[in-house]
């Protein structure tokens, strides 16, 4: 099913809980609709930063469709790939009750879609409002296959703030002047960490701060007056960013399809895969406003794009530049790329907006770290193809386990027909060997063992994570997404998780509601759930 599939990814990590149960009849909701639609997956020729490139798009659009639906709605997507890679569909967020094999993770709940073939995705929504999205999960892919999945309140229903008078979704994204499947097949090949992407995009468009850009500048229309909820994705692969709009205060209202307590910001930090709803009051005079997005990096020493990505935000009043000159919109201040105390101090005020039941007692508590480590190369490999410090390369981990992708079965598909071979039950529930995560970590702890290793569930059980940056290798920032699930995340911090101390961080009143976190570079976050949701999920 292709040789790269049996390799291990070096550039992610993998979290799979396997669970079983039966699965139960699901319960028709009052008023629910079902949509259909059909995705086709194709080469399509898309022109960015002066450069044409046969981009891999959802039915010719970059990025994709952005659907519409109600909570209780049920989506039925026909699938077809007339691409020439293996492809797959992730709904980012999707709980996928019952439905698990509909979620989409290549190898994991599926086996790819081949060129030429299809496959139809069939869920329903239950009790999820607010912004996801959905993308390719199939090597990197999703750089350009993606688009929103917008949940509104059952009909009948409303917001539990003031209704706006528009919604506008801006997805934020990462643009590569170049295949990305190119770039991380190079990446892979020689051991090296792939080339960061040439510009950040909102809505697929770079901006007008970028080459060949300007004319094609994503614009927000506004009346004066009005409020207007942004539904922000970040749908980058890497990059964690900081998002403001110039002159205008951002309501928090929601983030990762679960409202939040409201409160008012300049500037909001979303990582890989998080979503923030946000609402904006049209109150300033009217003009162009500039709607911005650049890098949050915070590691030492790691590349990282530092360009920036812009929309307009424009009054319909605005007066009209004269003809043959142009009004530069207003620019917006962005914190620094490093600015760690404005990202904490944001992700440190998401709060339920009530007490949330968060477990209290405890059955799994488990301590996984994540970080990037080396593995040394075959004996007798071109020094040339392995590229990594020393004749090694660059490999994911956590726990020490860098995890291999099944290539012939999904583990959906091994762990409920009983195929043996395919994975192991015997992921660590805390990392073999205990040392200083953050600090300067001895050479002994720099290389992994490669496996397909699953840590094994219970109904039903109250479940406690702590994901533990390291410095392995270098520190980095780790966007952490569970499949099927969403999460309170309790407490986060810097440095290595104590648990005779950190335990007092811990907010189990009303801590915000999400399905991917944000582990801070050489840091720490605390995660609770209930393991209630029957599959294998990563």
């Amino acid at each position: 099913m292709g040789a790269s599939n049996s390799i291990v990814n070096p550039f992610c990590s993998f979290l799979i809980l396997g669970l079983l149960l039966l699965f139960a009849n699901a319960v028709p909701l009052e008023n629910a609709k079902t949509h259909y639609h059909d995705f086709v997956v194709q080469a399509t020729k898309v022109k960015r930063l002066c450069k044409t490139h046969n981009t891999i798009t959802v039915n010719g659009q970059f990025p994709g469709p952005t659907l519409e639906v109600n909570n209780g709605d049920t989506l039925v997507v026909n699938v077809v790939n007339r691409a020439r890679y293996n492809v797959t569909i992730h709904w980012h967020g999707i709980r996928q009750m019952r439905t698990a094999w509909a979620d989409g993770p290549e190898f994991v709940t599926q086996c790819p879609i081949r060129p030429g073939g299809s496959y139809t995705y069939r869920f329903t929504i239950e009790g999820q409002e607010g912004t996801l999205w959905w993308h390719a999960h199939s090597s990197w892919l999703r750089a350009t296959v993606y688009g929103g999945l917008i949940i509104l309140p059952k009909e009948g229903t409303s917001y539990p703030f003031p209704k706006p008078k528009r919604e506008t979704p801006l997805l934020l994204g990462e643009w590569w002047d170049a295949n990305p499947i190119d770039v991380v097949r190079e990446a892979t090949r020689t051991g090296a960490a792939p080339n960061v992407s040439d510009a950040y995009t909102i809505n697929g468009q770079p901006g007008d701060l970028y080459k060949c850009s300007s004319k094609d500048t994503v614009i927000v229309p506004v009346d004066s007056g009005e409020t207007n909820l942004i539904r922000v994705i970040n749908a980058g692969l890497n990059q964690q960013l900081f998002f403001t709009i110039a002159n205008h205060k951002l309501t928090v209202v929601g983030a990762d399809a679960s409202y939040l307590k409201p409160f008012t910001t300049s500037v909001i930090m979303l990582g890989p895969g998080q979503t923030t709803d946000v609402l904006i009051t049209a109150d300033q005079p009217p003009a162009r406003y500039y709607i911005a997005a650049r890098a949050y990096a915070s590691a030492q020493g790691a590349p990282f794009d530092n360009t920036t990505t812009t929309a307009i935000l424009e009054y319909k009043t605005a007066p009209c530049p004269a003809k043959g000159s142009s009004t530069t919109p207003i620019s917006p201040s962005l914190p620094a790329y490093n600015d760690t105390n404005t990202s904490t101090a944001f992700t440190t005020s998401l709060r339920s907006p009530q007490k949330a039941p968060v477990p209290s007692d405890i059955d799994e508590n488990l301590l996984f770290t994540v970080g990037l480590g080396l593995i040394n190369c075959p004996s007798g490999t071109r020094a040339r193809n392995c590229q990594g410090p020393n004749g090694t390369r660059f490999t994911a981990s956590m726990n020490n386990v860098s995890f291999v992708l099944p290539s012939n079965f999904s583990l959906l598909q091994a762990h409920q027909q009983g195929i043996p071979g395919v994975f192991t039950t015997d992921f660590p529930a805390a990392p073999p060997v205990k040392f200083d995560y953050t600090g300067n970590v001895s050479q002994s702890l720099w290389q992994p063992v490669k496996g397909t290793k699953v840590y094994k569930l219970k109904y039903g059980a109250r479940v406690q994570l702590v994901l533990q940056g390291t410095s392995i290798f270098t520190a980095e920032n780790h966007p952490i997404h569970l499949h099927g699930y969403d999460f309170y995340i309790i407490a986060e911090g810097f440095g290595n998780f104590n648990p005779k101390t950190d335990t007092a961080k811990f907010n189990l009143v009303d801590p915000p509601m999400r399905n991917t976190a944000s582990v801070p570079v050489n840091g720490w976050a605390a995660i609770r759930f209930v393991a209630d949701n029957p599959g294998t999920n990563n």
